[in-house]
């Protein structure tokens, strides 16, 4: 199997790729290549693109606002450097060519990796549960197109109703909007639609031009398109091309055609999910081997034993047809909802009431809900649609309000800034959904964008660069120090002075040895994120200084490209004539508060600090708590509760934790 880039020696972030030794289906894997634009390209006129959509629509007859409305939802009109995306998506209109894609990949060698030790789980009551990478089977067959779905397969049949190459479809973007015309056009024709100038008639061809087999997602895919027709959009794409879709605010689709698409109807009495979203229930499997072992979650009662807290975003590293058959492993890891990348359809396996297994910290686990979304961390241009990031954010939406979670990063958080629970498990945590995940437009989607809220001296900072003008430099993506492609980033990488040729901070949790941190795109030793708060420790002249992993860490922030915003939030500092704070990677009760019959957990300091005159912002504070869960029967489950309170932090990249009688907080100042 050859596919996408396994995880880095460093990082465990690849569990989708880990079947408990059985070797993964690569069939619809997709490349890691991302394909960048020579420097030397004649660059073409900004209005290049908008005029392709134009031309395009006068000559397949499609309304323009239909054409760019689709458009947008599936690529928002960026080009990605004709590089494929998730599902094997080309162009602005996001034509599929799995094949291609599949091919591509074969050539370019996978890393392998021997056995890691990581417990997904993160409970240290019952054995550590081994995860092994899974092996890449490089000789299996090319599946024939007939055996891949119609939504994988859109690029061949573009080709023949515009009789263009299939390389020109992939490579030129004016190609690949005539291609998304004429499959528009041709979807219209075969549901008896006529060829109107009015967008409202083509309700139907929108909805068949999703490839969705259900009904609910392609009219929900359907009604999003609409939605940005009414709204309009506008903005300058990837490769500096202006585009627009003024406003139809008055449209309102005729929806009768969509009875000729004969698709399935998918049952959604199961699932957790807003009305807005197509949804269904294929759940995680759960069965008992013997000798205590089970999987692939625990059974619970969560809303009335203990709050969520948190909801955790993860990528899949591996198609959707991959990830949904590792879900159903019984010998595996689990989580409670996957999102499918080409338009946003939502498969729930795990109710929210039971702890899915997907966070590698019992604590995170126990009091959270785990979002997998379609895609590669290490692949900038395995790019993600807008329908799948619309559908992410309508769906946490809905969660967050049942559960009363705040829309911030301290509990919207990515898999890459959850803690390990002790010192040992600190390497082996995961780094996804990595840099390349686009924070700012996630939040602005949940309606919660991050903006100043403070003067320009305020104590506290939010990182946010501009993504797409934002591009640092990974390695890793396809070989160990091999630079990844450029790229828009919502991470800004911190060093120990003000001066990008001053080294990088250094995290004494992932190298013990105090070696230095790198560059590669899943070394989280020196990064902070999009949306993350730090306590401003300097600021000398285009430099911000801020407190991170117990020391002194210095991003660039220029006034006239700025890369965070003032904020105000309340921030902790250690108690008067205390030298030192532990911090901690989860927020365990004290010996006394078991009950007889359940085993103490540790609480386990990491070697992680907060030193006199340090500060950090607060997230939340929480009361001691450890649910205990280790059995196949629920009987026997219980939370435990504590006395102790504890503060959440915004330690380094990842989040900790510390006690309250350990520290002093203060509302932040504007």
């Amino acid at each position: 199997m050859q596919g996408s880039v396994p995880p880095h020696p460093r990082s465990r972030r690849g569990r989708a790729l880990r079947a408990g030794g059985v070797v993964a289906s690569a069939a619809l894997l997709l490349p890691l290549v991302s394909a960048a634009p020579s420097a030397t390209a004649e660059h073409p006129p900004a209005d290049a693109l908008q005029r392709a959509f134009a031309d395009a629509s006068a000559r397949y007859r499609v309304p323009q606002s239909v054409l760019l409305g689709v458009s947008y939802l599936q690529s928002r009109w960026d080009t990605h450097g004709g590089a494929p995306s998730v599902t094997g998506g080309y162009g602005p209109m996001h034509l599929t060519d799995a094949r291609g894609a599949i091919a591509d990949a074969r050539r370019h060698p996978a890393q392998h990796h021997s056995e890691g030790t990581e417990d997904p789980r993160g409970d240290t009551s019952r054995p550590a549960r081994a995860v092994r990478t899974v092996s890449a089977a490089a000789g299996a067959a090319l599946p024939k197109a007939s055996e891949l779905p119609a939504r994988l397969r859109t690029l061949d049949r573009a080709a023949a109703l515009t009789g263009l190459a299939a390389e020109e479809l992939r490579e030129s973007p004016a190609a690949n909007v005539r291609g998304g015309a004429a499959l528009l056009a041709a979807a219209q024709r075969e549901l008896g639609g006529p060829l109107s100038t009015d967008p409202a008639d083509w309700y139907g061809a929108v909805a068949r031009f999703s490839g969705a087999d259900d009904s609910a997602t392609a009219t929900a895919y359907a009604d999003d398109v609409y939605a940005v027709i009414r709204e309009g959009e506008h903005r300058t794409t990837d490769s500096g091309q202006r585009v627009a879709l003024r406003a139809v605010p008055k449209v309102s689709p005729d929806t009768s055609r969509t009875a000729r698409l004969a698709l399935r109807t998918v049952p959604a009495e199961q699932t957790e999910c807003p009305a807005t979203v197509a949804c269904e229930w294929l759940p995680a499997a759960y069965a008992e081997f013997g000798d205590k072992d089970y999987g692939n979650h625990d059974k619970a009662d969560r809303p009335a034993s203990q709050s969520i807290d948190y909801i955790v975003i993860h990528d899949t590293e591996g198609s959707w047809e991959t990830t949904l058959k590792l879900i159903k492993n019984p010998d595996y890891v689990s989580w409670n909802y996957t999102l499918r990348s080409s338009d946003g359809h939502i498969a729930q396996h795990v109710a929210t009431k039971d702890v899915a297994w997907h966070a590698g910290n019992w604590y995170v686990n126990s009091k959270s809900v785990g979002l997998e979304h379609e895609g590669f961390l290490a692949a900038p241009d395995a790019w993600y649609t807008e329908a799948m990031y619309r559908t992410s954010a309508r769906l946490v939406r809905y969660l967050a309000d049942r559960f009363d979670v705040p829309l911030n990063r301290q509990h919207i958080l990515g898999h890459d800034t959850v803690p390990g629970t002790t010192t040992a498990s600190i390497p082996d945590m995961h780094t996804d959904p990595g840099p390349y995940w686009d924070w700012a437009h996630y939040f602005r989607l949940l309606g919660k964008p991050f903006e100043a809220t403070a003067g320009a001296n305020a104590e506290v900072v939010t990182v946010r660069p501009d993504y797409a003008s934002h591009k640092p430099v990974y390695t890793g993506c396809e070989k160990p120090g091999e630079a990844c492609a450029p790229h828009g980033s919502g991470a800004v990488r911190l060093h120990t002075a003000p001066d990008e040729s001053a080294p990088l901070v250094k995290d004494i949790g992932l190298r013990p040895e105090g070696d230095d941190t790198t560059i590669d795109v899943n070394d989280l030793g020196a990064r902070a994120s999009t949306g993350q708060q730090y306590a401003v420790a300097g600021r000398q002249g285009e430099w911000t200084a801020i407190w991170y992993l117990g020391q002194k860490a210095w991003f660039h922030n220029p006034r006239t490209r700025p890369t965070a915003v003032s904020a105000r939030a309340a921030v902790l500092t250690p108690k008067p004539g205390v030298a030192e704070v532990p911090v901690y990677g989860r927020a365990y009760p004290e010996p006394a508060a078991y009950p007889a019959g359940i085993p103490v957990q540790t609480v386990s300091p990491l070697p992680y600090k907060v030193l006199a005159g340090q500060r950090y912002v607060v997230g939340d504070k929480v009361p001691g708590e450890y649910y205990y869960a280790p059995t196949f029967e629920t009987a026997g489950h219980q939370v435990v509760r504590d006395q102790e309170m504890y503060y959440q932090i915004q330690y380094g990249h990842r989040i900790g934790y510390v006690k309250a009688s350990d520290v002093e907080v203060r509302a932040g100042r504007r």
